[in-house]
């Protein structure tokens, strides 16, 4: 029973975990690698009935094809911000999809509710904090840095994605890992752009000080 448990609910939910993180980062990456690993049987990926399609042919090039827009079009300034706005809503969507998905065991529906509820607010949070860093990146460096700060978090969401594909036990110490240096990151930028006052001088004189000559 333990192993049936870890095998059908513990190691998906890790696993789903992992990839809604990278899809708050990334929305579409997550979704073909784990296409890519379900259509050659990599990492022993197994995919929901309801959600076999992903690893078909198609998907593979329909999520390629998006993958490659949506990396290109956040290294360009201006549409990064657009890309931002619109990942409000797509990104948690491809969270629930990619989450609810490696539910292979259970009944669709469980599977569904499954990817709603670890999917959505964990993909919610980690594109909260991505666009955290890219307001602090605009703020310091005038949009300059931002396409520095993107390929960053390609390989952010590239690597959480193998990590939890591979290693799914792992994945709460790698989100745990990220959310730290995300939150570090801007606390520093805030302290550059906001300096704490420094305490103001009392202008009294020393009494040791004897009078100006």
């Amino acid at each position: 029973m333990p192993v049936e448990i870890l095998q059908t609910w513990i190691l998906p939910a890790l696993l789903g975990l992992g990839l809604a993180a990278a899809t708050g980062l990334r929305a579409f990456l997550p979704l073909l690698l784990l296409s890519i690993a379900a259509r050659f049987g990599l990492f022993g990926v197994e995919l929901n009935g309801q959600t076999a399609w992903l690893g078909s042919n198609a998907a593979i090039v329909a999520l390629a094809i998006a993958t490659a827009l949506e990396l290109a079009a956040d290294k360009v300034p201006v549409l990064d911000h657009a890309l931002s706005a619109v990942g409000t809503v797509v990104r948690p969507l491809a969270a629930i999809l990619a989450a609810g998905s490696v539910f292979a065991g259970v009944d669709p529906m469980i599977a569904a509710v499954a990817g709603i509820v670890i999917g959505a607010p964990t993909a919610l949070a980690f594109h909260a904090a991505q666009s955290g860093t890219r307001v602090a990146s605009t703020a310091t460096t005038g949009g300059l840095a931002n396409p520095l700060v993107s390929f960053v978090e390609d390989a952010l969401a590239f690597v959480t994605v193998l990590i939890a594909l591979a290693a799914p036990l792992l994945v709460p110490i790698v989100l745990i890992a990220l959310l730290w240096l995300i939150w570090r990151l801007v606390k520093a930028v805030r302290r550059r752009l906001f300096p704490s006052p420094q305490p103001a001088s009392s202008g009294l004189a020393n009494p040791r000080d004897g009078p100006s000559g």
